[in-house]
């Protein structure tokens, strides 16, 4: 509570509490929206307007104007009394005494006006000054700003100004949707616009005028410094370094194209697959991208998305167009209107049969904010899982679940981010057979996708004027970006489609359904088909083990959550094994228990143990979390979320840990690839093996059929350590990696929040731990006797 706020809130409400259209601010000494814009109607009260607006519009403007700057010689003192606790309520101070503009509201002005980039503005205030002291805009840097964004918003701000159209911007650092149109104005001022001609938004005449501004290394002037600063606003851009890991090219406003700005405009051209545009370095395309969240919406674009069904003339329409993925709905739920929309009986091998991939969409509803809920996300993913499994996608497909509307950021932390908790929970459930992606917003995409890991990003780039999309930088992890609603093909061969831009080196898209497992022997020979092109491999100097590994887990185990687990993967080694003509095993079935094991999970925990080897006795390392450890505290986590109908997590453990089948997310295919992952690496790193020998003595001598009892003895040796390891890994002190993966992966099944670990009662947690020893030494015995009965089969 701040006590000149408060002073503010009172004075205003007890002065201009009876004027009729007047609103009452909150008195409770926090500065807000609704302050603001008391404080605003207030001086529409003092200018002699009588019907009050929270907008500090024309009219306001205008009769500040005919008033005269505010300052020393101004005789209304109410209209000082609202400047100075606009002011206060911005953090700076509003004089000695109120209704006397003195020397200290002086130096204030002054100081505000110097943070907006304004430092002529220093006596007196100015209509549009004003309008700025009683908005919520900061002119300071704010959490999470950027210094070089505030430099762009200062220079914006003291730039252009004295144009009629142009209010003061914040210089807080951040990049929003004010400040874009800011950005598009000082494009059009500078294309020669008018002030009635130029309206802040991208537009055919914007368009044309930048087709006249390309630019190359060496030029310099205004239009270098409104390319960086659109470059500014875009941020650091990811690039793969020769030696194939990752590092950022960070932008700097300048008015020269020198070789940093070369540098990170090739970067962002090749993250936003812009084509090189030859003999300049910015084109048409590359403008574009910077300045608006479809870049050019005529670009060619090889992936689409629609809610017609691909018939065999229309595969072949959109193939000749040069489309080569398409976007299809899983699902439909019944209505009074349905579309229609989802994949049809015999739809995926046309589109395979067409020589196009694609990429499945779940979208039940999703068109406005009380739709989304955690237990709405469950339900959904349930029902996507359900029709994945019934069209026959593979492990590991990604699915997309739809944002289709203008989420704020409010709206995204009240209920978008718990429907998608919603969505992990509920694949998970279903045996994580699948992983979740998202459609929306660019910002929609970036907050999912921290939050929850969406795997990869649908934005919905042709939603120009979404808040959303204005403001933001495109994702990381963007697949597709929906740019544009147009018809491919003619007659029985016309389509409706949302033309995207796909982004290869992400989401592939799905080319065939239904494949069988591989057989062991053929993932042997996989396994040493890798090993042998990693040995070539000269781009890293990484063992070539470690290079496996990565590859095995790429696609699937490669986000901002198991980087900074296990590090990057070599991307250079990915492209050397693609160039090579090598198909990826995505399963492989144990010859042993007949289970399908997930390839990916198998490559994460391999590289996990590599990366960080477990330590003898009673301690821990992350690479728990890539494999058992991290399944088991999402085992845990579900656990919490049902404990109302489970009580005893003994129970819980008893029937459902590492079971053959049914739901959850801690099944005994999970308990092999733990097992089988960690058995190899140690033979890596112990039996002084390369991951082709270690895999193939593993596989091929039998010794997979102990695989319980290696993993046991050889990470816990006894049942008490077996305990005392649990219990430091899900309840006591860990390095800092672990006990922030531990929360992610307990909440991402149990939700928020959830009961931890050492938050249980003893009695409580130990049931728990019991559990899990006994599921876990039955599992050892039960392969015992497998094994003693396969032996007595063979002897008789």
């Amino acid at each position: 509570m701040d006590a000149k706020v408060l002073e503010a809130q009172k004075w205003v409400n007890s002065t201009y509490g009876q004027v009729a259209g007047y609103n009452r601010c909150p008195e409770d000494g926090v500065t807000g929206w609704a302050t603001m814009f008391s404080l605003t109607r207030a001086l529409q009260v003092e200018l002699g307007i009588t019907s009050l607006s929270d907008n500090f519009g024309p009219t306001t403007l205008s009769r500040l104007g005919t008033l005269g700057n505010i300052g020393p010689a101004t005789t209304n003192k109410n209209i000082i009394r609202i400047l100075q606790h606009g002011l206060f309520c911005k953090g700076y101070w509003g004089g000695d005494q109120y209704g006397v503009y003195d020397g200290r509201v002086t130096i204030s002005v002054g100081a505000l006006a110097a943070n907006a980039g304004l430092p002529g503005y220093t006596s007196t205030v100015q209509p549009k000054l004003f309008k700025a002291i009683l908005a919520m805009d900061a002119y300071v840097i704010v959490a999470g700003g950027k210094e070089k964004v505030r430099a762009v918003q200062q220079w914006l701000n003291g730039r252009y100004i004295a144009r009629t159209n142009f209010f003061i911007i914040p210089c807080d650092g951040i990049f929003s949707r004010d400040v874009q149109k800011a950005l598009y104005l000082a494009i059009q001022f500078e294309l020669g616009m008018t002030d009635d001609q130029a309206t802040g938004v991208f537009g055919p005449g914007t368009q044309a005028g930048l087709k006249n501004h390309l630019l190359a290394s060496g030029d310099t002037g205004i239009w270098v410094q409104l390319f960086s600063a659109s470059a500014v606003f875009n941020g650091a851009v990811g690039y793969r370094t020769t030696q194939g890991g990752w590092s950022y090219r960070e932008p700097s406003f300048t008015d020269t194209f020198d070789t940093d700005l070369k540098g990170w405009v090739r970067s962002f051209q090749e993250f936003t697959c812009l084509p090189d545009p030859g003999n300049v370095d910015v084109d048409f395309a590359t403008w574009c991208q910077t300045l608006v969240s479809t870049g050019d919406p005529n670009r060619p674009g090889t992936a689409a998305d629609c809610i017609t069904t691909v018939t065999e003339a229309r595969a072949k329409a959109l193939h000749t167009a040069g489309y080569r993925v398409i976007g299809r709905y899983l699902d439909e739920r019944p209505s009074n209107n349905p579309l229609n929309k989802q994949i049809q009986p015999g739809e995926l091998n046309i589109i395979f049969q067409n020589n196009l991939k694609v990429f499945p969409i779940s979208q039940y509803n999703g068109e406005s904010v009380g739709y989304f809920n955690h237990a709405q996300g469950r339900l959904d993913a349930v029902g996507a899982h359900t029709a994945a499994v019934r069209y026959g996608f593979d492990s590991g497909t990604v699915i997309y679940f739809a944002v289709d509307y203008d989420a704020t950021q409010a709206e995204i932390e009240s209920h978008i981010i718990p429907y998608f908790r919603g969505v992990v929970a509920g694949l998970v459930s279903q045996g994580k057979k699948y992983v979740h992606g998202v459609y929306g917003s660019r910002n929609v995409c970036a907050q999912v996708s921290k939050t929850t890991l969406a795997r990869w990003s649908f934005v919905s780039g042709m939603s120009t004027g979404f808040s959303g999309n204005m403001g933001y930088a495109l994702p990381e992890n963007w697949s597709f970006n929906q740019i544009q609603t147009l018809a491919v093909g003619s007659d029985d061969g016309r389509i409706n489609i949302d033309k995207n831009i796909h982004n290869p080196a992400k989401d592939p898209g799905v080319s065939a359904v239904n494949t069988p497992s591989t057989q062991i022997d053929a993932f042997v020979a996989y396994i040493n088909r890798l090993y042998a092109l990693a040995t070539q491999y000269t781009g890293s100097s990484k063992n070539p083990s470690q290079l496996v590994m990565e590859f095995l887990r790429h696609e699937d185990y490669s986000d901002s959550y198991w980087r900074a687990l296990i590090g990057e993967h070599d991307e250079g080694f990915v492209n050397h094994v693609k160039a090579a003509g090598v198909t990826m095993i995505k399963e492989v079935r144990d010859p042993f228990y007949g289970i399908d094991i997930n390839v990916a999970h198998f490559g994460a925990n391999c590289n996990g143990v590599y990366i960080a080897p477990p330590p003898s006795g009673i301690g821990v390392s992350r690479s728990e979390v890539t494999g058992w450890g991290g399944d088991l505290m999402t085992f845990y986590g579900e656990w919490r979320r049902d404990s109302e109908s489970y009580s005893s997590g003994y129970t819980y453990c008893i029937e459902k840990l590492a079971k053959v089948d049914g739901a959850g997310s801690f099944k005994l295919r999970d308990l092999i690839e733990d097992a089988d992952s960690y058995n190899i690496t140690m033979k890596v790193l112990k039996g002084n093996k390369n991951i082709a020998d270690a895999v193939d003595e593993y596989y091929k001598t039998d010794s997979y059929k102990s695989r319980f009892k290696q993993f046991y003895e050889g990470r816990f040796g006894n049942s008490v350590n077996l305990w005392n390891i649990v219990d430091l890994l899900l309840a006591r002190d860990v390095e800092a990696a672990i006990s922030v993966a531990r929360v992610v992966l307990i909440e991402k099944t149990g939700g928020i929040p959830t009961v931890l670990p050492h938050m249980l009662p003893n009695d409580k947690w130990s049931e728990f731990l019991q559990g899990f020893r006994e599921v876990f030494l039955a599992r050892v015995n039960e392969e015992s006797a497998r094994i003693q009965s396969l032996q007595r089969g063979n002897e008789a």
